[in-house]
């Protein structure tokens, strides 16, 4: 198959602007409880009506202080409530927000805020107003910095006293669909960020056919009201759309800046969200943490007798949806029903215990990590989509989902496979183009459809699969073109393994750098009596060695032996954002790692 359309599910043309539902819920129902807010370590509620008078407060203080329609104000922030009452505050006042990673550095603030053309910036914290006010000078477009730790939105919304609502409402009966609603800025893998221009149309196409096809993950059980906790950055799109379309559809949002286990876990357990959006490495962690707590408690044996009745018991469901099986057994349904409080409901807790269904993408999640939280009672829709694609493009369908996949076209969208493999996207979901750069544009927009530059392969029932990006095929010297996702994905599975980067190109064969899970290497030394030691240490261990080479043995399992790795290093420090090898998405720079690597790259091919 070469082709598929999938229907749509929304009908009619949007109207208005994302604002507009704000006001809408709080005339409708305006005690209804529309998000949480920690204040103190505590969660509280606030509701649609709280929430449009804080968004009318805040937009009027836009006003006074010079924000006009159209223009451009950069976020630079980690997931917060402010951040969503300044993104539906922007969004009354027909303003465009422009999201910034915190963690970006002066040079990548600079051209952001330059190339945009930002009139002000809100910033969470101290360092980041250094950050800015270390390139300001270079930025004449920019008037004013707000900082949130500071009181910016106590300060702004006194500002504004003096304003009439009616100017907001006025403002905001001027946004139409076709109006730009963000700014949003590539990670940079490749080169240089470009700003992909993203209306209120994509954002509410998007957001509405999300909640219409999967109204089983935005509804609840009786009694329940339907909530979600959301790590994931706002300043990715993916974050911008849960945010988007939980306020859209009255879910109860909350907001986690950090996403480390520590952090994250007592705040599910607090929050309790009915379900969650995530990427892979977030469910790897959960899975992770599960196994070593039964290996302290001596139940490695049980654990994994329970993963693997819940694969198979997810596998034959699978099998019963496509016709091709009668279902679980009789047999296969006692087993599952035996680990369910011993293992699964367990599993369940850690993510607030309400939780059912999940959506994951980002990244490619293993097709056995999603058949097991499906069997522990966690359906997990895994999908695929960029930022020009306003997030999700393709997503596995309820009640039909096939794992190791990234499913079908979201309704009203098509997927098409290009000679060369490339995914070719098109829809009301994808974007009108990269700010300034026309010629970005036309090489990626063609009579409408989107050229991803991801490779991919549509099965005869018209579900997706990713095998790579077209930048990042390998070469070798004997003419041999590999595909390194699939296999890099592979050696990560392993517990003992943090990241896994192949080379190769010009060479005689595939190698690979590897780095370690520093939680999952503890725990493996605790398990066999060993002293912890250093990294530079570890990474001579022999017995450690050994175990990680099963990983590599394992992923070699998938490809043929031109294709399979023959030699690997582990490293003793980990490929970070801050050292400029991860883009703040977490993807890896491929470059940049075999540059700063070289010396060690260069010693896997010395016979």
């Amino acid at each position: 198959m070469q082709e598929i359309t999938v229907p749509p599910v929304v009908t009619g043309s949007p109207v208005g602007g994302l604002a507009d539902a704000v006001f809408l819920h709080a005339r409708e129902a305006p005690g209804r409880v529309v998000l949480g807010r920690k204040s103190d370590g505590v969660w509280g509620d606030v509701t649609s009506g709280e929430l449009a008078s804080e968004v009318l407060g805040l937009a009027k203080g836009l006003l006074a202080q010079g924000i006009r329609f159209g223009d451009r104000v950069a976020i630079m922030s980690r997931t917060r409530y402010e951040w969503t009452l300044f993104d539906f505050a922007l969004w009354a006042i027909g303003a465009q927000p422009v999201p910034v990673y915190p963690s970006s550095s002066a040079e990548q603030v600079h051209w952001i805020l330059y190339d945009s053309e930002c009139t002000a910036c809100v910033v969470e914290d101290e360092d980041q107003a250094m950050t800015v006010g270390s390139v300001i000078d270079r930025l004449p477009r920019l008037l004013r910095l707000w900082q949130l730790d500071a009181g910016a939105v106590d300060g702004l919304v006194r500002d504004g006293l003096q304003v009439s609502e009616d100017v907001v409402h006025r403002h905001r009966s001027a946004v139409t669909p076709d109006a730009t609603a963000t700014v949003i800025y590539t990670s940079g893998t490749t080169g240089r960020p470009k700003g992909c221009v993203l209306t209120h149309a994509n954002f509410m196409f998007e957001a509405d056919t999300m909640v219409a096809r999967w109204e089983s993950v935005f509804q609840a059980r009786p009694g329940e009201q339907p909530s979600t906790l959301l790590f994931l950055p706002l300043a990715h799109v993916f974050g911008r759309m849960v945010e988007v379309a939980a306020v859209r559809a009255r879910v109860k949002l909350g907001h986690q800046p950090v996403l480390a286990a520590a952090e994250l876990l007592p705040d599910l357990a607090a929050f309790r969200p009915t379900f969650v959006l995530g990427v892979p490495y977030v469910f790897e962690k959960v899975f992770a943490a599960a196994r070593r707590k039964a290996e302290t408690e001596g139940r490695t044996g049980p654990f994994d007798r329970a993963v693997d009745t819940a694969v198979r018991y997810a596998e034959a469901r699978e099998q019963k949806a496509f016709g091709t099986g009668p279902g679980p057994s009789a047999k296969l349904r006692v087993e599952h029903q035996l680990f369910e409080k011993l293992v699964y409901g367990k599993v369940r807790e850690a993510l607030g215990g309400r939780v059912r269904y999940a959506m994951s993408g980002g990244s490619a999640m293993s097709r056995r990590l999603g058949l097991f939280f499906d069997g522990a009672g966690v359906t997990v829709f895994e999908g695929y989509g960029l930022t020009e694609s306003c997030a999700a493009a393709t997503a596995n369908p309820p009640g039909a989902i096939k794992y190791g996949t990234v499913g079908r076209p979201i309704p009203g969208g098509t997927v098409h496979i290009a000679a060369d493999g490339e995914i070719w996207l098109h829809g009301a979901h994808v974007f009108s183009g990269y700010l300034n750069d026309p010629q970005a544009t036309e090489a990626v927009l063609r009579d409408g459809w989107l050229a991803t530059g991801d490779l991919g392969r549509l099965d005869a029932d018209g579900y997706l699969t990713i095998t790579g990006r077209k930048k990042e095929i390998l070469v070798t010297s004997n003419g041999k073109s590999v595909a390194p996702a699939a296999l890099e994905e592979r050696v990560r599975s392993h517990p003992l393994v943090s990241q896994c980067v192949l080379v190769g190109n010009d060479r005689p064969y595939i190698a690979a750098l590897l780095t370690l899970d520093m939680e999952g290497v503890a725990h493996w030394m605790a398990m066999r009596g060993r002293p912890r030691l250093p990294a530079a240490e570890l990474v001579l261990d022999p017995d450690l060695t050994a175990e990680v080479r099963r990983s590599v043995v394992a992923a070699n399992t998938l490809v043929s032996q031109a294709e399979s790795i023959r030699a690997f290093r582990v490293l003793a420090e980990q490929f970070t954002e801050e050292r400029g090898l991860l883009t703040p998405s977490l993807k890896l720079k491929r470059r940049a790692i075999e540059k700063v690597y070289a010396q060690e790259v260069a010693a896997l091919y010395q016979s």
